[in-house]
């Protein structure tokens, strides 16, 4: 049964989650178009990878918030557990996204490499600064939102964009005092080693998650043990836990039990103990006698074959 007062909460939480990515896409959105005009106009490629960047986030931001906006929808009779899913799938398109903007600034870089470009390093240091700020900004607000995975993996990718903006104003500044063209490319190659890391992480948790794989931050074997370790359970079986939505969590299972007349009593407590110790609300037990576990079924035995001789 779903508790009305826990549904008007998360409602709450949705809502002010998607109001905080909404703000964090202006802003970034905004800046990446003023990043992408100055890099093509001073020359500067790590200005134009972090404007790249800084558009992804913007991409990660709106699918975020769309999804943020889809989460808030009941459950209806096709999609009985709603859509939360589709911050997970925001997620997944998001880290696909980024790795073919690597690939592309990679690409780009190497040139720069092998035939350097003049950049204006007064320009650069500039706008790099503006942006570092900009991305402070922006991480300060999602950090307030709700931690659900496209939060999440949005803020990774803020930070990541933030540090991308140290690395502009470092080939600014390098590039202005001593004209040394090469660390334009190099810092390039180093945003892009550090997208690379937050894309995969994202990527690998958005495939697990759709997977309906074990959530990486619990263990079924501890779980299976606590839920033995209840007052009146023999022990567990057939013991499912998957990720419904970034933020709910879903079990399932049989338990062995002494007396089907304490059930009440241990559905209660083994529940009470999922929410308390693991966060999991969303929850289905199944009782099972001790009898009938040790119910056999006969089988067969093989008649021993005929000696030919």
């Amino acid at each position: 049964m779903t508790d009305p007062i826990m549904s008007e909460h998360a409602h709450e939480h949705h809502a002010t989650t998607g109001g905080m990515l909404l703000w964090a896409l202006a802003l970034t959105l905004g800046f990446a178009v003023i990043e992408a005009l100055a890099g093509w106009w001073s020359g500067s490629l790590a200005l134009l990878s972090d404007a790249g960047h800084m558009v992804t986030d913007s991409a990660s931001l709106g699918l975020a918030a769309l999804a943020a906006w889809l989460a808030r929808k009941p459950p209806s009779a096709r999609h009985s557990y709603g859509l939360g899913r589709a911050e997970i799938v925001a997620a997944l398109l998001n880290a696909v996204f980024m790795l073919a903007v690597i690939a592309t600034i990679t690409v780009v870089a190497i040139q720069r490499l092998r035939n350097p470009q003049p950049v204006v390093g007064e320009s650069v240091t500039v706008v790099a600064l503006v942006g570092l700020v900009i991305n402070i900004v922006v991480a300060w607000l999602l950090a307030r939102g709700e931690k659900t995975m496209n939060t999440r993996g949005a803020l990774l990718h803020v930070l990541g964009d933030l540090l991308g903006s140290i690395a502009a104003l470092l080939s600014g500044i390098v590039i202005w005092s001593t004209g040394w063209l090469p660390i334009d490319p190099l810092l390039s190659l180093v945003i892009c080693v550090l997208i690379l890391v937050s894309s995969l992480r994202l990527l690998r948790e958005a495939l697990h998650a759709l997977m309906e794989g074990v959530p990486f931050d619990l263990s079924l074997n501890d779980i299976g043990a606590a839920m033995a370790g209840i007052t009146g359970v023999r022990s567990v079986h057939d013991l499912h836990i998957w990720t419904l939505s970034s933020n709910r969590t879903a079990l399932s299972a049989h338990l062995v039990i002494d007396d089907l007349g304490q059930w009440d009593r241990v559905l209660h407590d083994v529940a009470h103990m999922l929410d308390e110790r693991f966060h999991i609300e969303h929850v289905t037990l199944q009782p099972e006698t001790t009898e009938r576990m040790l119910v056999r079924i006969p089988v067969p035995r093989k008649r021993p074959k005929k000696d030919p001789g």
